[in-house]
């Protein structure tokens, strides 16, 4: 751009950064200090101002060329001393793998001959399994209010129809109530812990009421936490900036008291929930420790496989290990699944398949959203699908497509619950909300088995 067109560009917001940005074709936006012209990106522009160099530790951010000392020992990205609870890959599965599997391939570089035996060895491995999940979609009463604000936009209305199904579900269940610890992996906001906190709240006196632990996993820092609403003097609240593949549940300083353990998550990404499962049911009790047994309820029960709950005044399950009481979490985004993390690699190898076969499924599993995902739809969902090229399977519909990524992420979820039931779990796959809420709708839950 000359500089005769940008003299007729609007000047800069007072107070803001007087640099133009060619790409966005504007001006900076960004704050500046009191007698600066440009914010500290920019700083390089002002005469007698240091040059700008790429942080050694995190080239997505800039530092003063004559700062860079003062700048690395405080830098987010530098290595921090590890919390007692970091123990690296013990969630990880098969980390050693990593250097024997091959390689992904992408679809479009297999050949027709090799994408129609895949399709035809999905299609047998799939044989028997229930295609069709059961849709239950619920609501709890807390949400109410909030649901019915109009002040709230499309895109809040959907992820509070979410939360609220899922707290509907841990409710019907029998895992929503006081006496626990809820520990929400990938937490981001940690909007569904708030919301747990929020139906679990009472009117007894709080100094007496100390029964209640959430416990926030999270790997990235994260804007706009509402971390501050959980200040109650009835509730433990902790937050962990860590990823789940380093977590050692059982060294978490909030979980000393014992409490039995409920793990939630909404949309946990790809190998999160295989790396939660790990987390939740390997490291946070000895193998030899039998899950709690589920309460004989009467016969006009409702719920008559609800687990447990603690009976004891002290911590539940007196010195021994906390055991896990159950989880829920919202599946998404198959494509980003690993191998070497996948918790199902026995299911998959007990069917004559392996990670050849895995990566492929996890290729294709993107077809069941993306296929005809209405462009005003994905603004609303939280992740994105990887895109195969439109020539990738020219031989199949959209909607072929569509179910083929369907079953994909069947099958890859049937080996999660084959995990689960080898822990003593009875899992199950749940359509929680209508598609019209968020294509990734599917809900993992598990309770002990009788």
């Amino acid at each position: 751009m000359q500089h005769s067109d940008l003299a007729n560009m609007a000047a800069p917001i007072s107070g803001r950064c007087g640099f133009f940005v060619e790409k966005k074709k504007r001006f900076c936006k960004m704050v500046v200090a009191k007698g600066r012209r440009f914010c500290g990106e920019h700083a390089i522009m002002e005469e007698g101002v240091s040059r700008r160099i790429v942080c050694p530790l995190d080239h997505k951010h800039t530092v003063s060329e004559d700062k860079l000392d003062k700048h690395l020992k405080k830098c987010n990205s530098r290595d921090k001393p590890k919390p007692l609870y970091y123990v690296e890959n013990i969630n990880a599965g098969f980390a050693d793998q990593d250097q024997h599997s091959p390689q992904q391939v992408s679809l479009c570089e297999r050949t027709t001959t090799q994408l129609r035996h895949l399709l035809d060895t999905l299609k047998t491995a799939t044989k028997g399994l229930d295609c069709e999940l059961e849709e239950h979609f619920l609501s709890h009463p807390v949400f109410q209010e909030e649901l019915n604000n109009p002040k709230n936009g499309d895109s809040a209305h959907k992820h509070l129809k979410q939360q609220s199904s899922i707290i509907a579900h841990l409710e019907l269940l029998g895992l929503l109530g006081r006496g626990r610890c809820f520990v929400e992996f990938g937490a981001g906001r940690g909007k569904l812990s708030h919301w747990i906190h929020e139906a679990l709240k009472t009117t007894d006196q709080p100094s007496a009421l100390n029964d209640l632990q959430l416990l926030l996993v999270e790997r990235s820092s994260t804007r706009f936490k509402v971390d501050g609403k959980h200040q109650d003097a009835s509730v433990e609240f902790a937050r962990l900036q860590i990823d789940i593949q380093h977590l050692d549940l059982s060294k978490v300083p909030l979980l000393e008291r014992r409490l039995p353990l409920v793990g939630v998550g909404k949309h946990l990404c790809g190998a999160a929930t295989d790396l939660a499962l790990r987390c939740l049911l390997e490291t946070s009790a000895p193998q030899h420790e039998p899950p709690r047994k589920r309460l004989k309820m009467s016969p006009d029960s409702v719920a008559d496989d609800r687990p447990a709950p603690c009976q004891s005044s002290g911590p539940c399950g007196s010195s021994g290990p906390e055991p896990v009481l159950g989880l829920a979490v919202a599946l998404c985004c198959h494509h980003r699944c690993e191998w070497r993390h996948y918790v199902g690699q026995q299911f998959f190898l007990d069917l004559g398949l392996g990670p050849a076969e895995f990566s492929g499924f996890c290729r294709m599993s993107s077809w069941a959203t993306c296929g005809l995902r209405a462009a005003t739809q994905r603004a609303d969902e939280e992740h994105e699908p990887i895109e195969e090229t439109d020539d990738v399977l020219g031989f199949l519909s959209p909607v072929e497509r569509e179910q083929v990524g369907r079953l994909c992420k069947l099958l890859i979820d049937s080996g999660r619950i084959h995990f689960l039931r080898s822990k003593g779990f009875h899992g199950q796959l749940i359509r929680y909300v209508g598609s019209h809420v968020t294509l990734e709708n599917v809900l993992l839950t598990a309770t002990p088995s009788s």
